[in-house]
């Protein structure tokens, strides 16, 4: 049954109608068959954890200050968690992603503002996975950045093949890209020969972190780099391409194994965001190479400081997986975006034919003009207008699954009313402290 009272109109057309309740869960299979029916949209979201444009944080926490930054990620992603699950949550029980939320609860004129920020925001990120894919392809075969930036638009023709043989199709070649990842920098940790009892400290939080203006600095851009707006609203979207029950029971079912789908999820991108600062501490930090922040420098030293020729060439191919990965993820966030805020439809090719052009043209321009050293400031700019974006998209969560006319018996439960609106406005504070320092000190 809808929940009506909440919400301004009936709901319209499902998000992502082509493959909108598409993959069968079983109703009385045992829990292994019914977690592996619902495991997939928590690893397009996770992509989101691991993309370049979270690499130099990581990179620069690590050069820099060793281990001791190990407890940012593990807060930043235990907030991510906590934030998809709500999203699937909106999206199991009300029928409509966070953008048609967001359409039904406000006014035009601020849903269409929102909208404006969004597209920025995924346009953003969009252009630090199309930089990262293009800096992992100058890397591995010397293919001149700006060829590599072009060469990415081929992703957008392989997600319409894949999605129409099935979701399925999709999920298994996100999956197979982090495993990639994953493999990666398992190598890379083993080769580096981190201090173990260091990563362990390193995983309790340090009050040097709030007293050492430079630590604190990129603390708080671990964590503003951390949540990506647009996953929020893919997540409450893709979570439906699964075929539940939409009664109380199925949806309490279908909460409870999405919820563990995205929370297994997010404990991989844990693993490698903490991966890639622990190959940064073992190889950079123990050998005084504490100014390493760029991609490009991380690169060149790995091999010559491990005394091993694979460690660069397995950086790169975890970079190029991962910026494949997330450029996937994002022109999905954009069709969801685009047609929850406005309810158009746009055929696919078209919807992320325009994603991918918003990013590549600004990329294309910088790259003639400034070579590598430009897209290394335009990774910085993505970050930023990302962390504008963000509160954006939190608050409205929060404050929906919070709402008990719009969700029903599954509203937020008090202690997550609190823990989610502390998440919120720390995320909006930080976010607003890092944006002062840029622009005013």
């Amino acid at each position: 049954m809808n929940l009506l009272l909440g919400w301004r109109t009936e709901r319209n057309a499902p998000s992502l109608p082509e493959v909108h309740k598409s993959i069968a869960v079983p109703q009385t299979a045992s829990i292994f068959k019914k977690l592996f029916a619902f495991a997939g949209p928590g690893y397009l979201v996770a992509v989101g954890y691991m993309d370049p444009g979270n690499w130099a944080t990581d990179i620069a926490g690590g050069s820099l200050f060793n281990y001791s930054l190990l407890s940012v990620i593990l807060l930043s992603n235990l907030m991510a968690m906590l934030l998809q699950a709500l999203s699937a949550r909106l999206g199991i029980v009300t029928g409509r992603d966070l953008a048609q939320a967001c359409r039904d609860h406000y006014s035009k004129t601020t849903s269409f503002f929102l909208w404006v920020l969004c597209e920025i925001a995924i346009a953003a990120c969009d252009l630090a996975e199309v930089i990262g894919s293009a800096i992992a392809l100058y890397l591995l075969f010397s293919i001149p950045l700006i060829w590599g930036v072009c060469i990415t638009a081929a992703d957008v023709m392989l997600l319409l093949y894949l999605q129409n043989k099935g979701f399925r199709y999709v999920e298994r070649l996100v999956i197979s890209l982090i495993v990639v990842i994953g493999g990666c920098f398992l190598m890379e940790i083993i080769l580096s020969k981190p201090d173990m009892l260091g990563i362990a400290h390193g995983f309790i939080p340090n009050p040097e972190i709030l007293k050492n203006p430079e630590m604190l600095y990129i603390a708080i851009g671990i964590l503003g780099a951390t949540v990506m707006p647009h996953n929020l609203y893919l997540h409450s979207s893709i979570v439906q391409t699964r075929n539940y029950s939409d009664d109380s029971a199925g949806k309490k079912m279908a909460i409870r194994y999405a919820t563990i789908d995205s929370t297994l999820a997010l404990f991989f991108a844990l693993f490698i965001n903490a991966a890639i600062l622990i190959m940064a501490a073992g190889v950079f930090h123990r050998t005084g190479h504490y100014e390493v922040q760029g991609i490009e420098d991380a690169y060149a030293l790995l091999s010559p400081l491990l005394g091993v020729p694979i460690a660069s060439i397995l950086f790169a191919i975890a970079l190029l997986a991962s910026g494949q990965n997330s450029t996937l993820t994002g022109t999905l966030a954009g069709q969801i975006v685009m047609e929850g805020f406005l309810n158009i439809r746009l055929h696919p090719v078209l919807r992320r034919l325009i994603t991918r052009l918003i990013a590549i043209i600004p990329a294309v321009i910088v790259t003639a003009l400034y070579g590598a050293r430009g897209t290394g400031r335009l990774l910085i700019l993505s970050q930023v207008i990302l962390s504008l974006q963000l509160s954006f998209a939190v608050f409205p969560l929060v404050i929906f699954t919070s709402e008990r006319k719009k969700m029903g018996e599954f509203v937020n439960s008090w202690p997550v009313k609190i823990i989610g609106y502390t998440i919120a406005v720390f995320i909006a504070g930080l976010n607003g402290w890092l944006l002062y320092q840029m622009f005013y000190v």
